[in-house]
């Protein structure tokens, strides 16, 4: 009996003083108020300049986190804050077990939610997630050398040749470290020019960002490295924010805290891509892991916040994993995040790397989205050395740099609009699997497509893709119109279909049809729109 008993306080023991990683959610944002009299307290002007353009409101996640509530947690017996979202209204924070139960006596507190899903209470209620210009006749010639193929594989040099090397585009990327950034000689060209805009170490708490493991110094040569006749990165004519968010020491679901804390700020001082080449499926502790049917577009955190950032107008882009060749290959967080591209990689001959991860999602979704060249990239080492590496880690800044030149190009596209016109340059858009996705983009097809996009958006009116589509088509709405009645006919002109859509359900499913050619008509109260969608 005493060994019993002895085991039994064991556990007891365990179980009050073993830490554990959770998320402490709030139940609103009391003085959000004082943010939406004053925006500017929060969100740079070129934050807020982002939104306008896009037509996108400022909404309650825009608000900063309640400081009396921080406070309060803070301060709380045996809890540490490990990490703050504003997106999410909630803290990672970090302590036994019993103590992180104690904080829903706050009255404030929505709920507890342990990284061991084991420990949560499956009934407890979840947070509610908001859902989701004319070409210059300068022409840049760059001697590429070895990384030429990387470029022109997308025909991204044509888009260089026309002057759109990234001018006017943020991009920030998420990362492990950038050591020596501030030194070598393949980003002389970024100081010189004032093109690095700041940083921050999140794993550390730390301003100094160049610091940390090498592996983002590499992925931000692949977009703003400048080596004449060596290297020349993707974007070299963009400005960056490098933030450091992942621990190389351990796996632990608070780098998917620090990965949204910086969307968050990345969001506020105003970048227009977000670039990150990590990804999560297992952690240390094999209880806080993800799995396979986790990967449904917005359960993980960090894909939570991914998908946040989109909203907010941003583009996001992640590397679809290095995971092909192993017992689980499929596309992890956040890259299988349903607004997120997942980019894979292919060798230099476009063919597919086998390492590169693969789909479907697990709701069935295509993943990864396209490709670039992640076999043999070239880039620059933390020496300053231009050598080659393998890995999607430099297929997903490759393609990142690209997104901001084709952007520079038709600035007055949103971000869902360029996407389209960008994925439609597919070299597989009509037929995407689980390896490639939609294939490898063409640039220069994409700036075509997206000058008609931009055309057909001056006009004001709605685009419907994908078209030729499978089971669902989704309509985006021009500026300043929110509602709409969508109707399908069939070719003797009767209506198979009549629904009411707006900017927030704007999917129809055509599921229940069979293959074949449709007309629809979308009407508004002073536009009415006719076509027809080829179901495959």
């Amino acid at each position: 009996m005493k060994k019993y008993l002895l085991i039994l306080a064991f556990l007891v023991t365990y179980i009050s003083f073993s830490q554990e990683d959770a998320w402490v959610y709030f139940n609103d944002k009391p003085n959000s108020a004082a943010f939406f009299s004053n925006p500017l307290s929060e969100l740079s002007q070129r934050a807020l300049d982002r939104r306008t353009a896009q037509n996108i409101d400022l909404v309650i996640n825009d608000a900063p986190l309640e400081a009396t509530y921080v406070s309060q947690i803070t301060a709380a017996t045996g809890i540490t804050v490990m990490a703050k979202s504003k997106w999410l209204n909630c803290l990672h924070i970090r302590g036994s077990i019993t103590d992180i139960q104690s904080l829903l006596a706050f009255p404030f507190v929505n709920h507890v939610h342990f990284a061991d899903d084991s420990l949560n209470n499956k009934m407890a209620v979840q947070p509610t997630i908001v859902p989701v210009n004319k070409q210059l006749d300068v022409q840049v010639n760059f001697n590429y050398g070895t990384s030429a193929n990387q470029i022109q594989m997308l025909n991204g040099h044509l888009l260089h040749q026309a002057n759109y090397t990234g001018t006017g585009k943020i991009i920030a990327v998420l990362d492990a470290g950038f050591p020596n950034v501030n030194t070598i000689a393949p980003f002389q060209r970024l100081r010189d020019n004032n093109q690095i805009l700041g940083g921050y170490d999140y794993v550390n708490q730390s301003t100094n960002f160049y610091s940390g493991f090498d592996h983002g110094t590499m992925v931000l040569s692949t977009m703003g490295g400048y080596v004449d006749g060596q290297l020349i990165g993707t974007a070299p004519d963009a400005k960056y924010y490098l933030y450091i968010t992942e621990d190389v020491a351990s796996e632990n679901p608070v780098e998917e805290s620090n990965w949204v804390e910086a969307a968050e700020q990345a969001d506020r001082v105003g970048v227009d891509i977000i670039t990150t080449s990590l990804g999560y499926f297992a952690f240390d502790n094999a209880n806080y892991g993800h799995t396979y049917s986790d990967m449904t577009g917005n359960s993980a955190f960090a894909s939570q916040g991914a998908n946040i950032a989109f909203t907010k107008g941003i583009i996001v882009l992640a590397s679809a994993g290095n995971e092909g060749n192993t017992f689980e290959p499929h596309v992890g967080v956040p890259a299988e995040a349903n607004n997120v591209l997942a980019i894979g990689a292919v060798k230099a001959d476009r063919i597919y790397a086998s390492f590169s991860s693969v789909g479907p999602s697990f709701d069935g979704r295509i993943k990864p989205d396209v490709m670039a060249q992640g076999q043999s990239s070239i880039l620059s080492n933390t020496s300053g050395s231009i050598v080659t590496a393998s890995g999607t880690s430099f297929s997903c800044p490759i393609m990142a740099g690209m997104l901001a030149c084709l952007w520079q190009a038709v600035p007055s596209l949103t971000n869902q609009q360029l996407i389209i016109a960008y994925k439609q340059s597919c070299d597989r858009f009509l037929n995407p699997d689980n390896q490639y996705g939609y294939g490898i983009p063409d640039f220069q097809l994409a700036l075509t497509i997206a000058n008609l996009s931009s055309e057909e958006h001056k006009k004001e009116n709605f685009m419907v893709y994908p078209n030729p589509t499978t089971n669902t088509v989704s309509i985006s709405f021009p500026n300043n119109y929110t509602n709409a009645t969508v109707y399908l006919y069939n070719t003797l002109g009767q209506i198979l279909l009549e629904k009411t859509i707006s900017t927030s359900v704007s999917n129809v499913s055509l599921e229940t049809l069979n293959s074949g050619v449709y007309f629809y008509k979308i009407v508004n109260n002073s536009i009415t729109q006719s076509g027809k969608i080829i179901k495959e």
